[in-house]
Parts: C-alpha cells; structure tokens; sequence
C-alpha cells in the first residue's frame, strides 16, 4: 500500500490492522472516537473511556475496547515537541496498545476505513470526536454508532450545545443518547437525563457534568445496544422542535452593555474556558489622562439592585465588584478579571490597583452567532 494511503498512528509510524491482532477475545468489540479536549478541559473524553475500559473489564463483560480513535499528534509546548493528544496519551497511560490508537485526519480516509472494518466492530461509541462521520464509516459496526450529546435532544444540535443554553439562560438541560446518522445530531434517541441548571454554573463544569450523567446512560444502555434492543425502543426526534448550536467564534466575546445584566452573566458563564469574555474600559488618570484597556472578564453575577445609572457609563465598586451599568438600569457585578498580561484576579485588588483613576465603558457593538439558533 502507498505510504500516503496508510494510517497515521499516535507515534507516526505506518501500520495496518489485521483481524488476528485486533481481536483478543470472543467479547463484542466496540470502537470509541473521542477529541482531545472540550473548552479546554480534556478529562471529558476521558471520562468516558475510562468507564468503557471499567466495564470492559468486570468479569461478566461481553465487550472490549477494540480501538481507540482520535486527533493526530499535534505539536504542543514551549519545544512545540509532536505529542500524541490527551486522549492517546490517556489511553496509553492506561496500558492500552499504542498500534490500536487511530489517528486520522478524516474518519473518512480509506486507510482508517480499511483497518476499522478489519476490526469488525459491533458498535462506535463517540464522544465529543468533532468530525464529522460519513456514510462509509457508519456502515462498518453491525450495531450502529452512538454518541453522547449534551442537549436534550433536538434542542441544541451542532458544535456548542452547552455553551448555547447556559448563554440562553435555560433553567434545566440534560444529555442524550442517540444513534448517529448522516444528519446533525438528528438519529434517534435511546436515552436521555434531564438536570436543573443553577444561576453560577459555567460552561467546564455543566460539560463535566453532563458527560458523568451520559456515561452512566451508556454503561446501563450497553446490553440493549449489543442486543439490538436499543434500535427498537429508540425514539425518532421531533424535528419541528429542533434547534440547532452553532459553533462559537473569537469575535462573540466582546460584552455589549446595552444588553442586560442578566445577559451578559449568561455569556460570561457560556463562553467560559473558550473564548472567554471581554470588555474595553477607559482608565481616565488623575490628571485626566486616557488608556483604553482590553479586560477579560472571569467571573459575573447579576446585581440585586437596580437603577445602576451613572454618569456617562461609569463603572463603580461595591460589595467586592466592579459594577458596570447595563440596560434597563440593571448592572453586572465582576467579580473576577484578568489585565493584559497578568493573572485572574479579584476585581477588589484591581480596583485598588487604580489608585483612584477612574473606569468607564467602551461602547461595543453586538456580534451575533455565525447561525440562527433555530432550524
């Protein structure tokens, strides 16, 4: 085979599949596709994977892990050294053959294509993998692919499903469990698990905790999908209810206060991890001197108090917080906020950092999503 055709592995060397080493048992392989990392926190995939290999290995377990798929080395750090990605690396500390490790580019690549069918897998299980899965490949396992979406299914399909309800403000969420098919996030549901959401949680931890409440949902749902089961029970979602989350871009992270507080704390908590949150201010100097600075904004809540009117858009300090007037006289309370080139910290020691120069409000103008958020 061409080496441009062959299957670039974690550690970059080429190598093909055969059926007699992928397959150590009589147990029901299944294949797992995770990414690298979710709004910077890699344990999502691993979360998952860390409870497949969990299952796999009681006593009465009818499955293995047969393969492990996810992105290509990448290079990372100060020496930008080529390092297989967390979800390699995870599954190697693990103990894991390194050759069982695919790293394509494209799940549709017909190497990755040619080893994975040699692997016969009885189901794909996907979280978070970030490609997209042509018809080729979810022809391959007997018993289909599923994936773990945090939504409740068909509210929230596409890239960004967390961050787009928490910056919808949505009291209740959840994860479902669905069969993978050609369309968005659009196959039918197995199972799903609903969870209130608080006023304070931001988008790392709701990600966190709706892959813990998903993996439950596939170790439980595991028998019925290797039985066949599952495809019976399965419900077909109600496209008409269908919205969709657009990935989220840089420019979105830009506060616009002439939005409402309440706004604006639901975006600080959506765009947490990635991209984060922005505003401009002016620092007006003692001898009334000007600095526009570019803050990030870390950690938000909605002020008690109403009628936060100040004198061409002042930003005031009360009970530990910057308060920045919003529309409707409502006002954002930062708690936390990190300057150029320096550390996240309390908005009550940058406050005295200022040693009485004044803050006020660049005026900034709304970027909207890349998509409508409804179908």
């Amino acid at each position: 085979m061409n080496s441009t055709l062959m299957l670039r592995r974690f550690c970059c060397c080429n190598a093909t599949v055969t059926p007699s080493s992928a397959v150590s048992s009589q147990k029901k392989p299944l294949v797992f596709l995770g990414s690298p990392e979710v709004l910077r926190t890699p344990k999502v995939s691993a979360t998952v994977l860390d409870s497949l290999f969990n299952a796999s290995s009681k006593p009465d377990s009818t499955f293995e892990v047969a393969a492990i798929v996810t992105q290509p080395p990448a290079r990372r750090g100060r020496g930008k050294k080529l390092m297989p990605s967390p979800v390699a690396q995870h599954a190697l500390d693990r103990g894991f053959p390194s050759d069982l490790i695919f790293t394509p580019e494209r799940a549709g690549e017909e190497a990755f294509l040619h080893s994975l069918k040699a692997l016969q897998p009885d189901l794909c299980v996907t979280a978070a993998y970030g490609n997209i899965l042509p018809t080729k490949f979810l022809n391959i396992p007997s018993m289909g692919t599923v994936n773990i979406h945090p939504s409740l299914l068909p509210l929230y399909r596409g890239a960004a499903p967390v961050q787009r309800a928490l910056q919808d403000g949505v009291k209740e969420t959840g994860v479902s469990l669905a069969f993978t098919i050609r369309a968005l996030d659009a196959g039918p549901i197995i199972a799903s698990k609903t969870l209130e959401v608080d006023d304070h949680i931001k988008a790392p931890e709701l990600l966190d905790l709706l892959f813990s409440e998903g993996t439950k949902l596939l170790i439980h749902e595991l028998p019925s999908l290797f039985d066949g089961a599952a495809k019976e029970k399965a419900e077909p979602q109600d496209d008409s209810k269908a919205t969709l989350a657009p990935k989220i871009t840089p420019e979105e992270s830009w506060l616009c206060f002439d939005e409402e507080a309440s706004v604006l704390h639901n975006k600080v908590r959506a765009f947490a991890g990635w991209p984060g949150t922005r505003a401009k201010v002016i620092v007006i100097g003692t001898k009334n001197d000007q600095d526009i600075l570019d803050l990030k904004v870390i950690t938000t809540r909605v002020s008690s108090h109403r009628n936060h009117v100040t004198e061409e858009d002042e930003i005031t300090f009360a009970n530990g917080a910057l308060v920045f007037p919003c529309a409707r006289s409502s006002g954002l309370e930062v708690l936390e906020v990190q300057p150029p080139g320096k550390k996240v910290m309390p908005a009550a020691a940058f406050w005295n950092g200022l040693r009485g120069q004044k803050l006020k409000i660049v005026k900034m103008e709304r970027v909207l999503p890349a998509a409508m958020s409804t179908l």
